[in-house]
């Protein structure tokens, strides 16, 4: 499903405003203070944010793909933390429920989750299965009608928060790779459930990200998430939507930059006259206004495909190499632009520099999405 055409005019314009007003106010309280206010995720709830891909059948807004990247692009004008605060309920937490979920499993848990009443967290990462995420180790061994889980999993986001893991374990030690991995849904309350302290981050403080481990977990078998062995095609499908969204975010920092940039090189004066003058700055907003443009027609672009019913694997992966690598350029001559004040605090433009360096690790490394795309152009043949 998809919003019409002025519906989505209409709640871009109110979620534009809600970042302007409330969100980019407290950005550097957020960061010092390493936490979103109780009262400002109550508002996210409200908008309706935790639920933009969730079914409308389920209490969700219902969003397609090029809705949810056009409201991306706004909430990427503020502290990514923000974002991070509904982002696995709208991606890599909850979609794997929505495609391959059962009709129980999906009444059961998505109302609560597009009303941001549940929290859902993804599971795959572990200490020796991270780009390699076929060498998950972490197990789900059949034990009667159920199964136990046992093992960590590592630099999960939302996890302090999470009442809902979708959780990647090996069904079949036998098998190696992804064919003998599953996917699960595992409530937080479950015994045996233990979660670590959030990790100090260089960047996106305010966004949480944690140790998840698994005692001797006892799940019962309505808890497995699609059929044996098919955890890792579940990773995937949800990583291609979550690497358009993640591509849309650095889209939505390298705008906010920008207009920083040109701001402030319209009132800062050396030599006499205002940065803007100087051809060595206007070349740096030139670049950084090119690629951000190419960034968001690629976004675009593959969001319509995928809409379409399109295989966008390539396509989400050129985006979110391309983007990512972009906003990390545009927030580097941001920096230089403001010269002194890029560098101290008062200004943001160190914060969006950390917080942007995340981009091209998480949800698949640059090299990943390298390896993806070159993958897919030899099954196709060019």
């Amino acid at each position: 499903m998809a919003l019409d055409a002025a519906t989505r005019a209409e709640f871009v314009l109110q979620v534009r405003r809600f970042a302007e007003e409330r969100l980019r106010p407290i950005e550097a309280k957020v960061s010092e203070d390493d936490a979103i206010p109780e009262d400002v995720i109550a508002d996210m709830k409200a908008l309706g944010l935790y639920g933009l891909s969730i079914p409308e059948e389920f209490g969700g807004l219902g969003c397609s793909m090029e809705d949810e990247v056009s409201v991306v692009f706004e909430l990427g004008r503020v502290s990514p933390a923000f974002r991070s605060a509904f982002g696995t309920n709208v991606g890599i937490g909850a979609q794997g429920l929505v495609m391959f979920g059962t009709p129980e499993q999906k009444a059961k848990y998505l109302p609560g989750v597009a009303s941001g009443e549940i929290v859902t967290s993804f599971a795959l990462t572990e200490a020796e299965a991270g780009s390699d995420s076929a060498s998950v180790r972490t197990t789900a061994l059949r034990d009667g009608e159920g199964y136990v889980l046992k093992g960590s999993k590592r630099y999960i986001t939302n996890a302090n928060r999470a009442q809902l893991f979708t959780v990647m374990a090996r069904t079949d030690p036998e098998k190696k790779g992804g064919s003998g991995v599953s996917a699960f849904l595992v409530p937080r309350d479950l015994k045996g459930i233990s979660i670590g302290k959030p990790e100090k981050k260089m960047g996106q403080q305010g966004a949480h990200i944690c140790d998840v481990n698994f005692d001797d977990v006892r799940l019962t078998k309505d808890m497995l998430l699609g059929n044996e062995g098919e955890g890792f095609k579940v990773a995937m499908q949800v990583l291609d939507r979550g690497r358009l969204h993640i591509s849309a975010l650095c889209v939505g920092v390298a705008e906010r930059l920008i207009a920083d940039c040109v701001a402030y090189a319209g009132e800062r004066k050396q030599f006499g006259q205002t940065l803007s003058s100087f051809q060595m700055i206007q070349a740096q907003l030139a670049d950084s206004r090119t690629e951000s443009y190419a960034a968001r027609c690629m976004v675009l672009d593959a969001s319509r495909r995928r809409d379409a019913g399109e295989n966008v694997t390539m396509l989400a992966s050129c985006a979110k190499l391309f983007a990512s690598e972009m906003v990390g350029r545009v927030a580097d001559r941001a920096v230089q632009i403001f010269g002194g004040a890029g560098y101290v605090a008062d200004y943001g433009i160190e914060r969006f520099y950390r917080d942007v360096r995340i981009f091209r690790i998480y949800e698949g490394t640059s090299e990943i999405q390298r390896t993806i795309i070159a993958r897919e152009m030899m099954k196709a043949g060019g």
